[in-house]
């Protein structure tokens, strides 16, 4: 260490370098779970195109070499000129910066998930390489990244009547401790996250095996995630007890149903991400319902006999 302390010592980590030098800061590690986390950010970017009204489909496939494609059918990445950088395209200002992203306000997004510009970029600095192929504007395009950084220019690729957009990525092997993907892992995630966006299409593959690929969707929503939890439990009721409302443009949905066993399964998401710590919104919630079945008790006839009250 040098004992010289001066402003040579200052340095400034440029464009996603700091993504490279600190990845854990950005996907929480740099062993399996941040390696999944890759995937989950690219998805996620794709079930915000869902929520927005613009896309009914997604494909996972994890390639024989452990490179994973994601593929949609929503509006794609825009390609035309930045108007702040423009001499990049905002597709390459997308890939290549952090904090660049639509999801800031509310004209492109209602309700976003993800590291909120941060997410596609992290990915792209993490990747040995990415491709990123658009279906826009009648036109397919096509660009090509290394370790963050450009390995070519936007190219045009043909002609198309379809949209969306196909990122395919390779984890770095000189940041990852691990770089094979476990179809378990994945399916979880995605199977949650079809359950949650009820009629996505989200469909998985694992090109490394002879397994059938894997369709998830569910009409049902959350009502459908209830009986799954609960498809090997004797259930108390048959059909789950399902709420809805939406109050100063936030929407919210709970689902319930009881089965006699002595061990509770709640689970809590915010804008698709699984608060595993709970947060206001599920201690809101238990507050709310225990209320309410108290008030009921102490109306009902049988239960005035007693003080007995429910607590939770």
């Amino acid at each position: 260490m040098s004992e010289v302390y001066g402003a040579e010592s200052i340095q400034v980590l440029e464009g996603l370098a700091a993504v490279r030098k600190r990845p854990a800061m950005y996907i929480g590690d740099t062993g399996s779970r941040g390696l999944h986390h890759l995937v989950y950010e690219v998805v996620d970017n794709s079930v915000d195109e869902a929520l927005a009204g613009y896309c009914t489909k997604i494909s996972v496939t994890v390639h024989i070499d452990n490179s994973v494609t994601v593929k949609d059918d929503g509006r794609g990445i825009p390609v035309d000129r930045h108007p702040k950088f423009k001499r990049k395209s905002a597709l390459e200002v997308v890939m290549t910066m952090l904090h660049a992203g639509g999801k800031f306000d509310n004209t492109s997004y209602k309700v976003a998930g993800g590291l909120h510009g941060v997410g596609v970029s992290c990915v792209n600095a993490l990747s040995e390489w990415l491709e990123a192929e658009v279906r826009r504007d009648g036109h397919v395009y096509f660009m090509s990244f290394k370790r963050g950084t450009p390995d070519g220019k936007l190219e045009t690729r043909g002609r198309t009547a379809q949209t969306g957009t196909r990122i395919t990525f390779h984890p770095d092997p000189d940041v990852f401790e691990v770089t094979t993907f476990s179809n378990e892992i994945l399916i979880t995630r995605l199977r949650e996250l079809a359950f949650l966006n009820k009629g996505l299409k989200i469909l998985f593959e694992d090109e490394r095996t002879d397994d059938e690929p894997v369709t998830m969707q569910y009409k049902g929503g959350i009502i459908e995630y209830c009986k799954y939890l609960n498809r090997n439990k004797e259930t108390l009721h048959r059909a789950p007890i399902y709420l809805e409302a939406e109050k100063d443009n936030v929407q919210c949905e709970v689902a319930i149903q009881y089965n006699d066993s002595y061990n509770e399964v709640v689970l809590s998401f915010a804008n698709n991400i699984n608060t595993h710590e709970g947060g206001t919104h599920l201690s809101g919630f238990r507050a709310a319902l225990t209320k309410g079945l108290n008030d009921y008790s102490r109306k009902s006839s049988s239960a005035k006999k007693t003080a007995a009250s429910i607590s939770g």
